[in-house]
């Protein structure tokens, strides 16, 4: 592989690592995924069992709360923010992490990643297609991750640019309100099932009809339990049913949108050509991961909310271990990192959203160059 990354700030220029430095560099990170795995067993089974639990008496106090309001403002508010909290918890440590497999060895008939489905509009065996085998495999590959982006935004100079991305830091914004219909119609739109010209090679391992059919079959149940079900349950108060549950569905995707946004587009990540990627060792795969991806710094709490995706360099790199060691792992993967002299980008919450915007609106232009790597 001859990579030679493209950076978005183009003052700089690093010297790619030799291919025997990656090597080492990935022996070294492999050492650390096995010390991890070893100690992984009752303690994690625990962990997200409890987690769980704590997710459904968020809900369902949340849901009452909400419901009580009419005795109080206080109450509705208090219930929006437990069931927003409990929809993220849902979406984030629990959903992501479980359909990413860091819970199959469990052998629970449940908390597995072939029939887990999540508190969101998006269909989980198709987030698992183009999220799971497409963007993990190909991370921040111009033309093969359709996540950088998500079709919707011009994030580097790899891209062209269309008179449309004049106005893109608003498409960020609606993406932003609207983030589980987003995921849900990602792959969808991918595939240009409903718009555009029908794409002449596919690896959709299902028929269109059935990914058509999946599509609308989700987002019709979610609509129904959120605006139908639950306000009809507690009709004598409807409308304030209802206005919980769409605000809880917009906290929850202002959160999962601001988070992952934070750690895959912020100013320094690296993007890379398919031809670059060609035949890479698994120490240039490892090397790819960190460039093209962004830590959020922060507590305990903190890192549960993001579903441990504020410890997003060490998910790209070991996706299906538990992602409650991540913040142990980080630790480990920094020194190495400083060892082999690889740039480790990890900062603060907003240190790194500023960073995101400034991405988005920059590139919103036509006149950016962009900066390379010396090959290695």
């Amino acid at each position: 592989m001859n990579m030679q990354a493209n950076i978005a700030t183009p003052e700089t220029s690093e010297q790619s690592p030799s291919l025997s430095s990656l090597d080492e560099f990935a022996n070294e990170l492999n050492a650390v995924r096995e010390r991890t795995m070893a100690k992984v067993g009752k303690t994690d089974a625990r962990y997200i069992r409890n987690l769980i639990r704590i997710q459904r008496l968020s809900d369902i106090g949340g849901r009452v709360l909400i419901v009580l309001g009419f005795l109080h403002p206080a109450y509705w508010v208090i219930g929006v923010m437990a069931l927003a909290a409990a929809k993220i918890l849902d979406n984030m440590e629990i959903g992501h992490n479980v359909l990413h497999g860091q819970y199959d060895w469990m052998n629970d008939p449940n908390i597995n990643s072939r029939k887990f489905e999540w508190d969101n509009a998006g269909d989980s065996a198709s987030w698992k297609r183009y999220h799971n085998h497409e963007h993990h495999t190909y991370t921040n590959i111009i033309g093969k991750d359709r996540d950088f982006g998500y079709g919707l935004l011009r994030l580097s100079d790899d891209t062209r640019w269309k008179p449309r991305n004049l106005w893109q830091f608003f498409t960020y914004i609606a993406l932003c309100l609207n983030f589980q219909w987003g995921i849900a119609y990602h792959e969808v739109a991918g595939e240009r099932i409903f718009m555009g010209k029908r794409r002449k090679t596919s690896s959709l391992p299902i028929t269109r009809e059935e990914l058509k059919y999946a599509f609308f079959n989700k987002a019709a149940r979610q609509l129904f339990k959120d605006y139908v079900f639950y306000p009809l349950l507690c009709f004598p108060v409807f409308l304030q049913v209802l206005a919980g549950n769409f605000v809880a569905n917009l906290l929850r995707d202002i959160w999962t949108n601001t988070i992952i946004f934070c750690g895959h587009f912020t100013e320094n990540i690296h993007t890379f050509k398919a031809s670059e990627c060609e035949n890479e060792t698994q120490g240039q795969w490892f090397y790819r991961q960190i460039l093209g991806s962004s830590n959020l710094e922060g507590g305990r709490f903190f890192h549960i909310m993001t579903g441990h995706l504020s410890c997003q360099m060490e998910h790209h790199l070991f996706p299906d271990v538990p992602a409650r060691h991540y913040p142990e792992m980080a630790k480990e993967v920094r020194a190495i990192c400083a060892k082999y002299n690889i740039p480790y980008n990890s900062a603060g919450f907003f240190k790194q959203y500023f960073s995101v915007v400034k991405r988005i609106i920059r590139y919103s232009f036509p006149d950016n160059q962009s900066s390379t790597l010396t090959p290695a």
